[in-house]
């Protein structure tokens, strides 16, 4: 039976493809190819599909036949882009979730990991957020985040669907430089994509209340996210699991100012960024307290920041 990974030709979902591959899984990719591209999930079979289209419910379920496990990692994904947007949001991750569930229940597909995110906890006044930190989103993104992680819960209540929901922070970095992230969303491919067109990196905001007046994230390497699956799919197949959400991060918070300066002793270029206005949705700190997964799965961050931005360069290098 194979393993299907929804989103899987994208930057996360590449990764885990790959790892599963590298352990003797079979995989069948479902993916729109709206930010993914079929040459990143080697041969494993590739369906291109939307999954929040209600009419590609049937053809979704077919395609889950010859499946045991389901990685939810599809999904819209930009802070500010949701806010511009939200009905759209929902539609795309709320109804592609449950057109996924539809399909598992339909054919019996009972273990489900989801890519949840520490978007679901919004601006917690706390120094490290735990999973017990109260989940009150402040984007529409993280909305429907925390509405997917209710909707698995439910499902799990209605007909016995195992899983899991993981609350990724900051990925970065890449585990093969043909895997680099492809799109420029996040901060460290948004500052090479700066770089290498001779503009100044910008900064939103420097006046948040942290010691160096930028935002403080946890930054976590993709491949340690992808490892964080598979040890899911291990988790799932306990009698007891006794948790069913888990932070994905390092348990270390790195600032804006901080990350700029790792990227500019990477590259050996100086950096001189401009600063400018917060966007809206973006908290001051967001930190793991990775204990619950350190402790249940036996799992821990292997790649500090120093590998994260170094292996993000070689990759970004490496592409065409």
């Amino acid at each position: 039976m194979a393993i299907c990974v929804t989103g899987g030709a994208g930057y996360i979902g590449a990764h885990i493809v790959r790892l599963l591959q590298n352990g003797g899984h079979q995989v069948v990719v479902i993916d729109d190819l709206s930010t993914g591209a079929n040459a990143r999930v080697d041969n494993a079979e590739l369906i291109q599909m939307d999954l929040a289209d209600t009419g590609q419910l049937g053809p979704l379920t077919e395609v889950l036949a010859d499946c045991s496990a389901v990685i939810h990692v599809a999904a819209r994904k930009q802070v500010g882009e949701s806010v511009g947007r939200p009905a759209w949001y929902y539609q795309q991750n709320v109804g592609g979730l449950a057109n996924l569930l539809l399909a598992m229940e339909n054919q019996g597909v009972d273990r489900l990991v989801f890519s949840s995110s520490a978007a679901c906890y919004g601006q917690p006044d706390v120094g490290k957020v735990t999973e017990e930190t109260p989940a009150a989103p402040i984007s529409p993104y993280g909305a429907t985040k925390l509405i997917g992680e209710e909707m698995v819960a439910a499902a799990s209540k209605a007909w016995g669907l195992r899983a899991v929901s993981l609350r990724y922070f900051n990925v970065a970095g890449s585990g093969w430089d043909d895997l680099g992230d492809p799109a420029t969303l996040n901060l460290i491919p948004i500052v090479f994509e700066q770089l290498l067109r001779h503009q100044a990196p910008v900064v939103f905001g420097n006046d948040y209340p942290t010691p160096d007046g930028t935002a403080v994230r946890d930054y976590i390497h993709v491949t340690d996210v992808a490892t964080a699956h598979t040890a899911s799919l291990d988790y799932l197949s306990r009698e007891e699991r006794p948790f069913s959400v888990f932070n994905v991060g390092s348990g270390e918070g790195a600032s804006v100012n901080q990350v700029l300066d790792q990227i500019a002793g990477t590259t050996g270029i100086d950096l001189k960024p401009q600063i400018a206005a917060r966007r809206p949705g973006d908290p001051a700190f967001l930190v793991a307290d990775p204990s619950r997964i350190n402790q249940v799965f036996g799992w821990k961050a292997q790649h500090d920041l120093a590998q994260m931005v170094a292996s993000a360069w070689a990759a970004k290098q490496a592409a065409p």
